[in-house]
């Protein structure tokens, strides 16, 4: 295990018209990162799944860095209650911020927003500018279609078989946890090229 800060970018929903089950898994997450000794890095939101697992990081004692851009700030939609926020120019540098100063991804269920992050994740490990873990944390479910497709990519032959590790699917908080503790704790190696 590393043995400097580790910080983790968690992608997700802002959505507040969701399951409570979502919210209770985003907040158990946050609070067992915090436990860990993790430190959370996301988007800042004041809603959804964002909100939740920050509560469950501030709430445990752990540390929330929020990285939004600007005129989300000016609509309001930056949460108050984060200890350190940092404010991008636009949408491109608030991933590459994120992306600059985390150690892995964990993508909770979210919409549009949460999947292209996800995917632009996983595209840039295919690529090699990263080795980061990707965890999905399938809560009820939810990623289910995603890693069909996914699969259905591999077996139609537009990835590499390899590829398929270049991500993990966790169906609860917990096994989100240890899935990233197993490969942070291993020397992480590039990926097969996509060429």
């Amino acid at each position: 295990m590393k043995t400097e800060r580790t910080n983790i970018c968690v992608f997700g929903a802002s959505s507040q018209r969701i399951d409570q089950a979502y919210t209770e898994a985003a907040y158990e997450l946050g609070k067992l990162m915090a436990q860990r000794g993790w430190q959370c890095v996301n988007g800042a939101g004041a809603l959804g799944l964002m909100r939740a697992v920050s509560d469950g990081v501030l709430d445990t004692g752990g540390h929330v860095t929020g990285v939004i851009p600007k005129f989300m700030v000016d609509n309001g939609w930056c949460y108050d209650r984060l200890p350190e926020v940092i404010i991008t120019p636009d949408m491109h540098e608030r991933k590459q911020q994120m992306a600059d100063m985390t150690d892995a991804v964990i993508a909770l269920p979210g919409g549009c927003g949460t999947l292209e992050e996800l995917l632009e994740a996983i595209t840039w490990r295919q690529l090699g500018l990263h080795v980061k873990p990707i965890v999905l944390l399938n809560t009820r479910g939810y990623y289910d279609p995603l890693v069909s497709m996914l699969q259905h990519s591999l077996d139609e032959h537009f990835m590499k078989p390899s590829h398929q590790s270049l991500w993990t699917v966790a169906d609860t908080p917990e096994a989100a946890i240890a899935a990233l503790d197993q490969e942070l704790s291993q020397c992480p190696s590039p990926i097969e090229s996509k060429y």
